[in-house]
């Protein structure tokens, strides 16, 4: 079983770096998840741990996930999404210049079920969910242009799509136009921060999951000051 990388651990919950290829949630179609390897730490101090899965990320998309420990720290966490008090922040590897430094998509998303994607619509219909994220693009290298991105929605294939759909797909997804070769079932797209204020505090609590360790990867972060969009 690949080593588990844990980012923070307290009596509440868990949080991991997930790596990309894993979906997050136990499945009996799959013989390794994110939650199973969760679950194999805890036991180690815990016969019966209990694991509440508070969000979660493509298989093909690394970086922060969080897992309860108990029932009211997930019922806690699921609130504050609800609520959209909790700010995701993602990176994402593009081969194409992307046509404006920084630049804030709305569009309206349909989730296609038989081709397992998100396709957009030009309006609003029954079906379709509005997404809206903020990218801005913060460095190069030799693969392509990284883009920092904020979503505001939590839909479907939102980054990838959006994305995909102003001709910027992330490299390696195919799924969405891609021609450039990656890793087996990863894209260059990586849940880097999370942010949510402390219920009763004016406190913000932020994690944060290193960049994957390859060379598409390569560049200049700290030099970068990543202000707010």
């Amino acid at each position: 079983m690949p080593e588990l990388e844990i980012i923070h651990e307290n009596n509440a919950y868990i949080v991991i770096n997930k790596m990309a290829g894993l979906i997050s949630e136990k499945s009996p179609y799959e013989d390794l998840t994110a939650e199973d390897q969760v679950t194999k730490h805890l036991l180690k101090n815990k016969q019966i741990p209990y694991i509440g899965v508070i969000h979660r990320l493509d298989r093909v998309t690394s970086g922060v996930l969080i897992f309860a420990k108990k029932k009211s720290v997930l019922v806690a966490f699921n609130d504050l999404f609800s609520k959209r008090k909790v700010q995701k922040t993602y990176l994402a590897i593009v081969k194409n210049k992307p046509p404006k430094n920084k630049e804030t998509l709305t569009n309206f998303l349909v989730k296609n079920n038989l081709d397992k994607r998100a396709d957009i619509i030009q309006s609003k219909t029954k079906d379709s969910q509005e997404g809206t994220l903020s990218y801005r693009v913060i460095d190069q290298n030799d693969f392509g242009y990284l883009l920092e991105l904020k979503p505001t929605t939590g839909r479907f294939h939102q980054i990838r799509a959006q994305l995909a759909h102003i001709d910027l797909p992330i490299i390696g997804d195919e799924k969405y136009g891609s021609d450039q070769e990656y890793f087996p079932l990863t894209i260059a797209l990586h849940a880097w921060k999370l942010t949510y204020q402390i219920p009763d505090s004016q406190e913000l609590q932020t994690f944060e999951a290193p960049l994957p360790k390859n060379d598409f990867w390569k560049f200049k972060l700290s030099s970068i000051k990543l202000e707010s969009l």
